[in-house]
């Protein structure tokens, strides 16, 4: 490239000849030069050199990739707080002494006071159930005795007993009629002192001296009674355990079935699926009138059942349903058998379609109730269980996944009973078989149906509910998914932020942002509601923060897979960029070279001593 330089001043001119050719070999081309060196070569390399530098932040939002901030330090505080402090249940439990004339006033309740508590700790000890009221809970003593009234001394955490609330002869009265009576007659008197003044439920245990056999019986609600010939300190045992086995752990045993279990959906929903399943149509076709099982039997338990879980219910008729194994002929009991070891195979998943729900998809938990109707070939048809006794509800459930009750025909052994029009199954057995499928449900939570509740102190009647739950077992209900959404929240927001951290490339969008922040305020409110004893709204709350927790993790933006690193990025932009970028920087350094040693030249031109 031809090079364009500025005229320098010329030199001063000499008279002779002889005076320039003294100049002319003091001046060396190679490390002078007499004009200055111009800018036009060094400013196109620079312009070319600058485009490229500034082309740089357009490449780099090109491939940037959006990220909505995400409270992290909120996640790792809520992780935190949950692994070093337990959540707290607040319980009020109230004793309340009836017909016990000998006892001291004030200072003998005291002493049951103390006497009470040291029992419960020592249970408490002894239990660690998530959602149990361990160390949280205040006990209070109230002696009632004829016109004379004495009590310990309250604090905010226990209701204000009014003294002549419960009146032993209508008490006496209540229990002629029945428990069912004498439940609802507690429920009435006590019933204003279920919640405390601190807002945890309160439990109340009425403890009647009568000159008959000690029995002890848990109410549907949340009162218990002991009655019998017993003093005041042999019946601390028995009040101990109720206060700790049944109210606050539900009467569930530790190993049954753990939260993760349970069947609720990570979205807070469960889907009840009845079908009624006619093994051959040949033989007979039954229908039922689901509509009033529904609106009759199953709204009370959907609205029970509301704090824990949204419950949904459908139903449907399936036909041509053979089980997957067969039966055997049993003489003695005229029946043909099926063995429990092979109950695996009597659900045949080829023939029997369950799973009909639109509605039910996402993380949403199905629970099937199957009511098998068996063919004439194998009818009636009994399960035999392992010790070798025939099933009284003759039916089975399956954890997470539901419950089946086999139910006969009458007359299904006479051949000639055979009836190709459709019957309807009566309402009576309809009721029974309802009757099974609550008790089914209830082991799938881990709570027992059996009336009897069988103690370290004696045994305990337990009286069941219409609904199909007590409230006091609603409260633990409550309770435990709590205590389990909010960890199982916690665990989702801790490994979206580990995920998000590690992938820095990851895209993190606004609404996944904004699940993140509602899921942590939920789980906060929900802490503070189970705090001050609300279980049915912390319940609520808990499901909420786990619900959006799940949302954000499972977002389908964050299951893309167009996720690379900044090593991956330079890879695949380098072969387009790398030579032509390098290309420039070598000439721009060149010329930089270049004109820094033609200036060097100029300035010793300017230096040489002027010779004249």
């Amino acid at each position: 490239m031809a090079e364009i330089s500025e005229p320098s001043n010329p030199p001063l001119a000499h008279s002779g000849l002889s005076d320039a050719r003294l100049e002319q070999p003091a001046f060396d081309p190679n490390t002078m030069r007499k004009t200055k060196p111009g800018f036009k070569r060094l400013i196109l390399t620079i312009s070319v050199f600058s485009s490229f530098l500034l082309g740089l932040p357009f490449l780099w939002k090109s491939v940037e990739i959006y990220r909505a901030p995400l409270p992290f330090m909120d996640i790792d505080a809520l992780s935190s707080q949950l692994e070093s402090t337990p959540l707290q249940f607040p319980c009020s439990f109230r004793v309340i002494y009836v017909g016990f004339d000998s006892i001291a006033p004030r200072v003998s309740a005291e002493k049951l006071k103390s006497s009470i508590l040291d029992e419960i700790t020592e249970l408490s000890s002894k239990s660690s159930l998530c959602g149990s009221c361990n160390n949280n809970y205040a006990v209070s003593v109230v002696i009632e005795s004829g016109s004379d009234c004495s009590q310990t001394r309250t604090d905010a955490s226990s209701c204000t007993w009014r003294c002549g609330a419960l009146s032993a002869s209508d008490f006496a009265v209540s229990l002629e009629n029945g428990d069912d009576s004498a439940d609802d007659f507690l429920e009435v008197a006590l019933g204003g002192c279920s919640r405390s003044a601190s807002g945890g439920r309160g439990y109340s245990v009425v403890v009647m001296n009568r000159d008959e056999n000690v029995e002890v019986t848990i109410g549907k609600y949340r009162h218990a009674w002991i009655v019998g010939r017993i003093s005041e300190m042999e019946a601390i045992p028995k009040i101990a355990e109720i206060f700790v086995k049944l109210f606050g752990n539900g009467g569930r045993e530790e190993g049954l079935i753990p939260g993760e279990f349970m069947p609720v959906g990570a979205d807070g929903k469960i889907f009840l699926s009845f079908n009624l399943l006619n093994a051959d149509p040949d033989d007979w076709i039954y229908d039922w009138d689901f509509q009033t099982v529904d609106e009759v039997l199953l709204k009370p338990l959907i609205k029970e059942l509301a704090p824990v879980a949204n419950v949904s219910v459908e139903s449907q008729v399936l036909y041509h349903t053979p089980t997957s194994s067969f039966s055997y002929w049993d003489d003695e009991q005229e029946s043909y058998i099926f063995n429990t070891k092979d109950l695996p195979f009597f659900v045949n998943s080829n023939e029997w379609h369950l799973d009909t729900s639109i509605a039910a998809g996402g993380r949403s938990k199905i629970l099937h109730f199957v009511i098998y109707i068996p063919s004439a070939r194998e009818c009636p048809l009994l399960l035999q269980l392992p010790d070798g006794h025939i099933s009284e509800t003759n039916g089975f459930i399956s954890p997470m996944w539901g419950g089946v009750i086999v139910w006969n025909p009458k007359g299904c052994l006479d051949r000639k009973s055979k009836q190709h029009h459709r019957q309807m199954i009566s309402y009576p057995e309809l009721e029974k078989i309802v009757e099974v499928f609550l008790g089914q449900f209830r082991q799938l939570f881990g709570l027992k149906s059996d009336p009897q509740h069988v103690g370290l102190s004696g045994t305990f009647n337990i009286l069941t509910s219409e609904k199909g739950f007590t409230k006091w077992e609603i409260d633990f209900l409550s309770r435990q998914h709590s205590c389990f959404n909010l960890h199982s929240c916690a665990s989702s927001l801790g490994s979206l932020s580990r995920l998000v951290q590690s992938l820095p490339r990851m895209i993190i969008l606004d609404e996944i942002g904004k699940q993140v922040k509602y899921s942590l305020k939920a789980a906060n409110l929900a802490q503070r509601n189970a705090s001050l004893g609300v279980f049915d709204a912390a319940a609520i709350s808990s499901r909420q923060a786990r619900s959006l927790a799940e949302d954000a993790f499972f977002h389908p933006s964050i299951m893309s897979v167009s996720y690379f690193s900044f090593e991956h990025c330079f890879a695949v932009y380098s072969p387009f960029f790398l030579p032509v970028a390098l290309h420039v920087i070598l000439a721009a350094l060149r010329e930089w070279k270049r004109y820094k040693q033609e200036h060097k030249k100029y300035l010793a031109f300017l230096a040489k001593p002027n010779q004249s």
